[in-house]
């Protein structure tokens, strides 16, 4: 059940664009664990489903773990997106300065995950951190589509959604590639959804093994390169904004695109009150699952 509830936090921030469920599963502590079970899944799954049959095969790919994570996942979008869009659209000025308590808060737990920090770490985290607000700060770039093309964005799209502070809706838009995959899904364009869908298991397989080598080889240096990723992506939920760039979404209305942001003593309505008080109650929200989280792991 706490995995099954998990998984919906992590469901709830991949409709974020900006957020990424790789955050909430760093806050919950379920990270390494999650890209050690992906990277379990391969050419030796099928071997061992033959070898040794199919309850120990499901036990050794974590499979209980998976199946109660994902289907958190997919209940969170289901029930949750609409409204999530709503929010967004209706109430920014609560929506994104809690989003941003929320990821600053994580950004101060994830860092605590770095036994010391020394002149290579810190090092790390800024590059994370730069990475992060560069393609936060970015303008599309429309790529011509072809199978190629839909292959490469679902392998780099499933790689930052796993990535904290990276969101993989959001690489799409930047790849000029979102507008293809939501129509092909509303139109039930099986062949783009295939190509795309490979692009996005091939992706998944190979990054989840680097990242679970970079982890058990490397973890307090990826730990740092993750919370810098975190730190960046705080740019992009930052609540007062400028809108520099607009596009067409795939319900055909008018929406901001490109956004810098601004200083609140510049915005025509900053509502300083209403903003720091939703960034407080994310902030807090953070806090409070790491300690029910953290409480409920040790009596399990």
């Amino acid at each position: 059940m706490w995995n099954f509830l998990k998984g919906m936090a992590m469901g709830a921030a991949d409709i974020v664009p900006g957020v990424s469920g790789g955050t909430i599963a760093l806050v919950t502590g379920i990270y390494e664990r999650l890209i050690s079970a992906i990277k379990n899944i391969g050419v030796d799954t099928v071997k061992n489903l033959f070898k040794d049959g199919l309850k120990s095969t499901w036990q050794k790919m974590d499979g209980p773990f998976l199946l109660a994570l994902f289907s958190g996942m997919l209940t969170s979008i289901v029930l949750f997106a609409q409204v999530l869009h709503f929010a967004i659209e209706h109430f920014p000025m609560f929506i994104w300065p809690c989003f941003f308590g929320l990821v600053l808060a994580s950004v101060l737990y994830v860092g605590r995950q770095v036994e010391s920090w020394n002149w290579q770490r810190i090092l790390l985290l800024v590059l994370g951190a730069s990475v992060a607000a560069m393609i936060s700060l970015s303008s599309a770039t429309q790529i011509e589509v072809s199978p190629l093309a839909l292959f490469l964005s679902g392998a780099l799209a499933i790689c930052a959604m796993i990535l904290p502070g990276i969101s993989g809706s959001f690489i799409l838009l930047l790849l000029g590639m979102y507008s293809v995959v939501i129509t092909a899904v509303k139109s039930f364009d099986f062949y783009t959804l295939i190509i795309f869908g490979s692009g996005c298991v091939a992706g998944l397989m190979l990054f989840s093994r680097f990242l679970s080598w970079l982890l058990a080889r490397f973890h307090c240096s990826t730990m740092a390169l993750l919370t810098g990723f975190m730190l960046g992506a705080l740019i992009k939920l930052w609540p007062w904004k400028e809108v520099i760039q607009t596009r067409i979404n795939s319900t055909g209305v008018t929406v901001p695109w490109i956004e810098y942001p601004i200083s609140p003593f510049t915005h025509s309505d900053p509502q300083l009150l209403m903003v720091l008080l939703s960034a407080l109650f994310g902030f807090s929200l953070v806090i409070i699952l790491e300690i029910g989280f953290s409480r409920s792991e040790k009596t399990s």
